[in-house]
């Protein structure tokens, strides 16, 4: 409701000191003023949820006790390989998700000054020029010239919580976009390793592809020689194209790791083709990693920070919903020029000026502002609940990505073990048959055995590799903190 009205017409042409002295409530004007300074709503508690975190990793080594964890920040530089690394910062720069997450960093910043600028008071100004004519009556001029200004009081806060707001969702937004920037170093170097893998199955199935075709060479003069039967020859041609049958579906794979690449880094995606096409080793990080205990990796991870940010967010939106329960303070103001002619612009006759002071009060809405407050609560709770789901989630990533990393190291182990002594088998298979000592069912399963077991190598250094970079990944590595 309008408890204050604007000054009638009359009064419209005499000086601003003139009218103040005629009846503007100036204890309204100061009464706002002080007001303005004061606090908000009460506040709601701001602290963070109760989550169970341990004190230490139940799987690894964490930083001894004064010294500092490994520097995360650029994790895929102590992989060795600087392709890997060209790759990495490549995509941080063109990939498309860092550059939505970007804009969308802008956008969340921009809308801070939006909420700010409503604490300020607004100037506008306006000028006109009316030529009228009405019935029998001679055509008439009408100018105007003036300067509009006006201020809400931000009494009860309700201002003052959408910039808080708004600015904990420029922070979010900003642990978003390195939330993004950790998640593709790791998926990028994850798809590198895989294809490097790839790779080395490759080699693998075309060396034993040249020594099945030598045994089944051997088996085919033997055959002749009337030494064998046609059952180890087909045997041998069966073993053989069931290796070459590997080579395609490997080569396919290959291919489409390095479009996944090219993608991931901006590119086309046979922009890779020629620059990866060699055949280079699983790049391998070294074991010399101290981790930081829970509590501090939590810190340093951008989804978990984005998390916190969300809850702020939120907690800022319930004060906002609050405090527009409460009445609402307006003061405006407008000074001007109004002649008949733009020559009488310049008399004193011509100024008009005027001062409104105004108070609404919200009295009757249907509860619409309970709701809201009951509404942007439940919002407060979601975020609460999201972050406690975020800090599990981490870790659960750690602890996961510890599990497989020591596991892949003893499986990797036995089967180094394994294809040693299955390449030692299989020569002497070989040679045994040539001599005729034995049939040729043992030479089928050494080689059998054989390529198994090198494929599980190669495998699995790739596995301990991927294994690397997704604890990089899980303990928040990738980004400035």
């Amino acid at each position: 409701m309008n408890l204050l009205s604007s000054l009638s017409p009359a009064t419209a042409g005499r000086a601003p000191s003139r009218l103040l002295a005629r009846g503007i409530p100036l204890a309204l004007l100061a009464l706002a003023a002080a007001l303005s300074g004061c606090a908000g709503m009460a506040p709601r508690d701001a602290a963070l949820p109760d989550t169970p975190v341990p004190t230490a990793w139940a799987a690894g080594t964490t930083a001894a006790p004064g010294s500092t964890a490994t520097s995360l920040a650029q994790w895929w530089q102590r992989l060795g390989d600087p392709q890997l690394t060209a790759l990495v910062e490549q995509s941080l720069t063109a990939n498309t998700s860092v550059r939505t997450a970007q804009a969308a960093l802008r956008q969340a910043r921009a809308q801070v000054d939006v909420q700010a600028a409503g604490l300020a008071p607004q100037v506008g100004a306006s000028a006109s020029a009316q030529r009228s004519r009405s019935g029998n009556s001679g055509t008439g001029n009408n100018f105007q010239l003036g300067f509009d200004a006006s201020w809400e009081p931000d009494v009860f806060g309700r201002v003052r919580a959408g910039v808080n707001a708004s600015e904990a969702d420029a922070r979010a937004a900003e642990a978003s976009l390195a939330d993004v920037q950790v998640s593709l170093a790791a998926e990028v170097a994850v798809n590198y390793i895989e294809l490097r893998g790839l790779q080395q199955r490759l080699v693998i199935a075309r060396s034993n592809l040249a020594s099945q075709s030598e045994t089944l060479q051997i088996t085919q003069w033997r055959l002749q020689a009337g030494l064998t039967t046609s059952l180890a020859a087909e045997q041998a041609r069966a073993a053989s194209e069931q290796t070459a049958a590997q080579i395609p579906a490997l080569e396919a794979s290959l291919a489409q790791s390095r479009h996944s690449l090219a993608v991931l880094t901006g590119q086309a995606p046979a922009a890779l083709a020629a620059q990866l096409a060699a055949s280079v080793a699983v790049p391998q990080p070294g074991d010399e990693l101290a981790m930081a205990i829970p509590a501090e990796t939590l810190r340093q991870r951008p989804d978990v920070r984005a998390a916190e940010q969300r809850i702020t967010a939120a907690l800022a939106r319930v004060s906002q919903a609050d405090a527009a329960r409460y009445p609402d303070f307006g003061i405006s103001g407008s000074l001007g020029l109004r002649a008949l002619t733009l020559g009488a612009l310049s008399g004193g006759s011509a100024v008009a000026a005027s001062l409104l002071g105004s108070i609404s009060v919200p009295l009757l809405d249907g509860g619409a502002a309970r709701a809201q407050v009951r509404a942007q609560e439940a919002s407060l709770e979601q975020a609460r609940i999201a972050y406690q789901a975020a800090v599990l989630t981490a870790l659960k990533d750690v602890e996961d990505a510890l599990v497989s990393l020591r596991g892949n190291r003893e499986r990797l182990v036995r089967l180094r073990s394994a294809a040693d002594a299955a390449g030692n088998a299989e020569l002497l298979a070989r040679q045994r048959y040539s001599s005729g000592l034995i049939d040729f069912q043992s030479v089928l399963e050494t080689q059998r055995t054989l390529l198994a077991t090198q494929e599980g190598v190669a495998t699995t250094v790739a596995s301990l590799s991927a294994d690397h970079v997704r604890l990089y990944k899980a303990l928040g590595g990738g980004w400035e903190p």
